[in-house]
């Protein structure tokens, strides 16, 4: 799997997962950093040419490096559903397929220590090149499940003592409603289309984000940041006492 960027080769490097790096002749602080950091660990490093990482980032903003990293290592639903000590928060992507949005779902999954991801193996952004980019190197150290069918693992999700929250503008409850100190699957439809008919069907509620303004939605990936750190601050008020809500 190749990626681009200096954030998310470093990001790479951290977790352990580059092989090799390639670099153009490129002065730039954070640049030397990385190659300190890939000396470090070993890696190997070739210079090439900036065309060559031009056709291999297929244009995106690579930054003047490109890395060969491991593939991510999988992750099961339930692993995802037993998070540990605090009650899981999970963001499944029901056919989200803009690499943009996922990066920036990822950064923010991270950002606000959110339990994982569920995307699907079909029609679904890839998680190289684009998406790395966005994600600012968090998909290196977010944990991602990959699964066949949505609806089926949302019950699979609730069989395991997960509520599952759909985002739905038409929905007439409004998120920060929702108890996110419980154990939450919040589940993302697709921009345009939103969540499908059956996924929006096995959700065990739906709630909106209250829209003041003339447009009357927002971004996915900006609609997954105002949940999570909606779950944050609920969760924190919990921890030190006083109501979530």
């Amino acid at each position: 799997m190749v990626i681009y960027g200096i954030n998310p080769v470093m990001e790479a490097l951290k977790a352990g997962r580059v092989r090799a790096i390639r670099v153009a002749d490129r002065s730039d602080d954070r640049l030397g950093r990385l190659l300190d950091e890939a000396a470090a660990r070993g890696i190997t490093v070739h210079r090439v040419a900036k065309d060559v990482l031009e056709s291999e980032s297929r244009r995106g903003v690579h930054q003047g490096v490109v890395a060969d990293v491991d593939k991510l290592p999988e992750t099961l639903l339930e692993d995802l559903a037993a998070a540990g000590e605090e009650a899981p928060l999970i963001v499944v992507l029901d056919e989200v397929e803009d690499p943009q949005n996922v990066g920036a779902i990822l950064r923010t999954v991270d950002a606000a220590g959110a339990t994982g991801v569920v995307r699907q193996t079909r029609r679904a952004a890839a998680l190289d090149g684009a998406a790395g980019k966005a994600s600012a190197g968090a998909v290196h150290h977010v944990r991602i499940a990959t699964v066949v069918n949505i609806a089926r693992s949302l019950e699979d999700l609730k069989k395991a003592g997960v509520w599952t929250l759909g985002l739905d503008a038409d929905a007439k409850m409004p998120y920060y409603e929702w108890d996110l100190t419980l154990p939450t699957a919040l589940v993302l439809g697709a921009e345009g289309r939103g969540l499908r008919r059956l996924v929006r069907e096995r959700c065990d509620q739906v709630a909106s984000i209250p829209m003041r303004g003339h447009v009357g939605s927002l971004n996915v990936s900006a609609a997954a940041a105002i949940v999570l750190f909606e779950a944050v601050r609920q969760r924190q008020s919990r921890s030190r006492g006083r109501p979530g809500q």
